[in-house]
């Protein structure tokens, strides 16, 4: 049959976008969440709502970089040479006075380069003799020395807007003079089941019903992205138990919805979406799994539907629910790819860019699992890797070069 002389699944294939196209669509939609200013204590992994800024110089004072004896360089040049010692300064303990010619001050890493000295000499080239130190180096000014500012100096820009706070960006805050940093507060995403054919785990499944085990698989993942889950419930297959589902999720920053995005008569979601006045960006992608997945707007809310198999909602939540989470927080980047030989053949792929649920080993080496079944959640349980087939691509055979994306978690 044709409609509007194009074949029905010419027309199917028109009306998908590609993965990339579906993802550049999230990323342009969605903006990031407000800014709240968190201490330290409680930042590391949030992003940056503003710069980082240095509100102090570090090191404040030139500091040896080694332990051994501060000297003047000028005093060296004819080695060995023998100083009296004059002192120490220690970390936390600075050398009050000032060197004068042939003198020499014990110094630890850390500590402030004494006033009149311009180079340390590592304790390994040195042989204490009483009072006096024979050193066995040549002079070479600010040797051994770390200069004032050599990390930063006040007023710099030591990470931008949108970098994470990783632990060690923490510390370099607190170094830089800084309590606290400004961050994007966490999203608030809402997770909505479909479908009367569902129970929530623990409840006694009727004859035609299972475990609504999918939205909890997206809660997880989400928490684990640094969101905060808001659980919607199922949405059953009725049009006033969706709209309240739906109204449910007003104010939230994105509202996942599983399931119920066909045109069956049991599937009200994207009824009532539409009815309602929502707005929608696209409503297939060329992927498989996950061909029906959509994306719209209601109310000012965000909708990303994944589709009711549980596969395929997991791996559509890894490519582009995702992207979603860091766009909200504040990033914005696409899954990242690693490279791995297979170690099997593969046929040639479909029109559908396709995502094998596989299992990469030490050696660099993947294989896709037994079961691909759309259904199959023992599978992608098992898996380690999703293994990226390009749209069209030719079939392949063991050891050539494939893209695979890591599950994170996973060994």
């Amino acid at each position: 049959m044709k409609l509007g002389g194009v074949p029905r699944a010419e027309q199917e294939v028109l009306s998908m976008i590609s993965l990339d196209e579906a993802r550049r669509h999230i990323v342009e939609i969605l903006q990031p969440t407000g800014s709240v200013p968190l201490a330290l204590s409680d930042a590391s992994g949030r992003i940056l709502a503003e710069p980082m800024v240095a509100q102090c110089t570090q090191p404040p004072f030139p500091a040896s970089a080694m332990d051994g004896y501060a000297v003047r360089s000028m005093d060296l040049g004819n080695v060995p040479v023998r100083l009296r010692l004059g002192g120490e300064s220690a970390a936390g303990h600075a050398f009050s006075g000032t060197v004068e010619p042939g003198m020499a001050v014990r110094i630890s890493t850390g500590a402030p380069l004494p006033e009149g000295t311009d180079q340390v000499v590592i304790q390994e080239r040195s042989v204490r003799d009483g009072d006096d130190v024979i050193l066995d180096d040549t002079a070479r000014p600010m040797s051994n020395v770390r200069r004032a500012g050599v990390d930063f100096s006040k007023g710099d820009i030591l990470l931008p807007e949108g970098a994470r706070a990783a632990p060690e960006a923490v510390a370099l805050a607190a170094s830089a003079g800084l309590t606290a940093l400004t961050v994007h507060r966490h999203p608030k995403i809402g997770v909505l089941a479909t479908g009367d054919e569902l129970v929530e785990p623990g409840e006694p499944a009727g004859p035609s019903q299972i475990v609504n085990s999918v939205s909890k698989g997206v809660i997880e993942t989400v928490r684990a992205w640094g969101a905060e889950p808001v659980y919607l419930g199922i949405a059953r297959d009725n049009v006033d138990d969706v709209k309240s589902r739906l109204a449910a999720g007003a104010g939230l920053d994105l509202v996942v919805t599983i399931g119920g995005a066909s045109v069956g008569d049991h599937d009200h979601l994207r009824q009532v979406f539409a009815r309602d006045g929502g707005e929608l960006y696209f409503e297939k992608i060329a992927v498989k799994p996950g061909k029906p997945t959509w994306f719209g707007r209601l109310g000012g809310v965000p909708y990303l539907g994944l589709p009711g198999n549980p596969v395929s909602a997991l791996v559509i939540a890894q490519l582009l629910l995702q992207p979603a989470v860091w766009r909200l927080e504040g990033c914005s980047h696409p899954p990242v790819y690693d490279r791995a030989r297979l170690g099997c053949a593969l046929v040639a792929n479909d029109y559908r860019e396709g995502f094998l649920r596989g299992w990469c080993d030490d050696q660099g080496v993947v294989t896709p699992l037994d079961n691909q079944d759309s259904s199959a959640l023992s599978a992608l349980a098992r898996a380690n890797c999703l293994i990226r087939r390009p749209a069209e691509a030719p079939a392949s055979a063991p050891g050539d070069a494939t893209d695979i994306l890591p599950l994170a978690g996973r060994r």
